[in-house]
């Protein structure tokens, strides 16, 4: 009976992989689009297209989609998002959250990837974190996109989460932006892409729910420039609460 139960994932995983790279190739033109459009028009473009395609993904495949909102939640607002990251289904779940216009801070290599690289490229800003230089010219270049307007979206753990504990520990780019910027930080919990799709095994990936959580914004009022340490404690203590609550 296990037996029989695994093949049936492995065709599932191979109908959800075949899914996402068809639905995939009607995002590419918008992103080649992106090559003759201003930054915020085209950002618009691409994750609009992103959203459609991971709207689509996820109910040809059995993901059920559900957000929940902790406080009020201003989609005209730029905000500075941070998210726990342990699954590479975090990237589709962000598309699928987003309502607004957005840039995603991402890692480089992933922009190698044959088709979705295409895609990467046009909307995320990428880093390659063993780069002072890369780092540098990421920072400047989000540092740029909010004060157009355009809220950001961080991964403030910088990879996927594997010490066991429900975060791990956070870099302090996107709280030194913040103060920087005078942008309020707005949290958000992937609650099961682990359990979709786990970190260790693409082949793990399963059907079922998928929830998203607003957590109340943090402002940045009241630390001074100088306050990083303090301003990224106050995000990591209450994203890993929130977790804890939610996980149990």
């Amino acid at each position: 009976m296990r037996a029989v139960l695994r093949f049936i994932q492995i065709i599932y995983v191979v109908y959800a992989i075949i899914m996402f790279s068809v639905l995939m190739l009607f995002v590419i033109p918008c992103a080649l689009l992106t090559l003759v459009l201003d930054n915020r028009r085209g950002g618009i473009l691409i994750y609009g297209a992103c959203r459609i395609w991971a709207i689509l993904w996820y109910r040809l495949i059995g993901f059920r989609y559900k957000e929940q909102y902790q406080g009020t939640h201003d989609r005209k607002k730029a905000y500075i998002f941070v998210a726990n990251h342990s699954s590479y289904l975090d990237i589709p779940q962000l598309m699928r959250a987003m309502h607004q216009p957005v840039r995603v801070l991402g890692k480089a290599e992933l922009a190698k990837v044959p088709f979705f690289g295409i895609i990467y490229k046009a909307a995320v800003i990428t880093v390659d974190r063993g780069s002072i230089h890369s780092k540098a010219a990421s920072l400047r270049r989000l540092t740029k996109v909010i004060r157009q307007g355009i809220s950001i979206f961080i991964f403030p753990e910088g990879s996927f989460n594997e010490s066991g504990q429900p975060l791990a520990r956070f870099y302090d780019g996107a709280f030194k932006m913040a103060l920087e910027t005078n942008t309020p930080i707005k949290p958000v919990l992937f609650l099961d892409t682990a359990d979709r799709i786990p970190p260790s095994s693409l082949f793990g990936m399963t059907p079922g729910k998928c929830r998203t959580v607003y957590l109340p914004e943090i402002p940045v009022t009241g630390y001074s420039d100088k306050e990083v340490g303090a301003l990224k404690e106050k995000v990591f203590s209450e994203m890993e609460k929130a977790l804890i609550k939610f996980k149990k």
